[in-house]
């Protein structure tokens, strides 16, 4: 599985300068975020744990946004003194690198597409390059790639008015050994100086693949971006068996000790009412998951089998109350750079793929701490607070979309 990710942000941005004056063009605000912030938790929802930024114009903006928005994100910045085009920019970038298989990203582009379909079609093909490719309807702006029936790529074709065809997504899996082979120079361009150049003697395939894909090169996009990016306001109406809840354990499910850790089954104590409440949440959606921080077995203050008695015995009460827990996901590391350490969002990804029914857009997590929004942010999903233990915690916030005091408190919401 592709693990690393190169985000190549250090353009100019002159076509978006009427609408984004002062900023780099991954700093855009879009539904109130800077654009960056969905492409790196998008791609993180999809197993990417480490990112190499490439960057250049007003850099140091870029660099202080990923120092206060993603503490806990590991990363690397590869910085270009004088501007080395695409091409110049990922070669730098890939010294950074840790892994043989890398994923390419425009800072610039969202493209929702699937990594882990991308990264088997990668391999099966041993490509050197694969592009995923997505289909448009009625273009001018964007050329068009053609690939033969295996996904082979045979030509790309110039901008011109188009009915239909795939275009180039600026999403790249590139097999970094085959790249720092080729005899490049400094700086080039990787659309035409690589790809076009060398299509039909290097084995660059195309996956077409249907996610959302928005460029915002251009004000007319970036503002687009802006109204499609933007979540719905939750309506438990709509919350059905296809929804899924993911909650935190301590202080949302049992009583929280005070900068402590519940240490064995006998001092796991449920908060007032909450295996009913689970019980009437599990009639109305269709999974119930849990994810935990327990860096106390990471301490050493307990084992993984007492923290698995204690999970076992939550399991089996709230299963006697009638309701249900499907899956418990739990991180123990001690290192806040861990993937699956809340707040970052590797235990989503791990549930999304053992439940690839789950849909973001149709989740909501529920925890009592800022981390837990934070992983909710990341994961793409939306955020419920629980103010059981920090009821200080300002609202409204814009990490959070409904708060309540209490888990009963939020199945009366949904349930009624």
């Amino acid at each position: 599985m592709i693990r690393e990710a190169i985000v190549l942000a250090g353009g100019l941005g002159t076509r978006l300068r009427s609408s984004v004056t002062d900023l780099p063009k991954c700093l855009a605000p879009v539904a109130d975020r800077p654009f960056l912030f969905y492409v790196i938790n998008y791609w993180r929802s999809q197993g990417i744990e480490r990112f190499v930024f490439s960057l250049g114009y007003k850099r140091e903006m870029i660099e202080a946004y990923l120092e206060k928005q993603f503490p806990t994100l590991a990363y690397e910045i590869v910085t270009e003194d004088e501007p080395l085009g695409t091409g110049g920019a990922i070669l730098a970038s890939l010294q950074a690198c840790k892994q043989q298989q890398i994923l390419v990203l425009n800072g610039d582009t969202l493209f929702k597409g699937d990594l882990h379909a991308a990264a088997r079609f990668h391999h099966e093909q041993m490509a050197a390059c694969t592009l995923l490719l997505k289909e448009m309807q009625h273009f001018d702006r964007y050329g068009v790639v053609c690939t033969d029936e295996k996904g082979k790529v045979t030509e790309f074709q110039e901008k011109k008015p188009v009915q239909s065809g795939n275009i180039n997504a600026g999403v790249y899996l590139i097999d970094r050994h085959k790249f720092l082979e080729e005899e490049l120079p400094q700086k080039f361009s990787f659309e035409k100086d690589y790809l076009e150049k060398w299509v039909g003697q290097r084995k660059f395939i195309g996956l077409s693949q249907h996610g959302y894909f928005r460029d915002i090169g251009i004000p007319e996009d970036h503002q687009l971006a802006d109204h499609e990016l933007r979540s719905l306001p939750l309506d438990p109406d709509k919350i059905d068996q296809s929804w899924t809840l993911f909650l935190d354990r301590d202080g949302v499910i049992n009583q929280e000790k005070h900068q402590d850790y519940i240490r064995s089954v006998t001092e796991f104590k449920f908060l007032a009412d909450v295996p009913q409440a689970i019980t009437r949440l599990s009639q109305r959606v269709g999974r119930i998951i849990v994810v935990t921080n327990q860096r106390g077995v990471g301490k050493g203050y307990m084992t993984e089998a007492d923290l698995r008695d204690v999970n076992q015995y939550m399991s089996e009460k709230i299963a006697a109350a009638g309701g249900r827990v499907d899956r418990i996901f739990y991180c123990t590391s001690i290192d806040n750079l861990h993937p699956d350490r809340k707040p970052n969002p590797g235990m989503g990804y791990r549930a999304r793929q053992e439940f690839p029914e789950i849909d973001p857009e149709k989740t909501i997590m529920v925890g009592n701490k800022h981390s837990d929004m934070l992983f909710a942010r990341n994961a793409g999903f939306y955020a419920c607070y629980l103010a059981t233990t920090n009821p200080e915690f300002n609202f409204p916030h814009p990490d959070i979309d409904i708060r309540f005091d209490s888990l009963p408190e939020l199945a009366d919401w949904i349930v009624g």
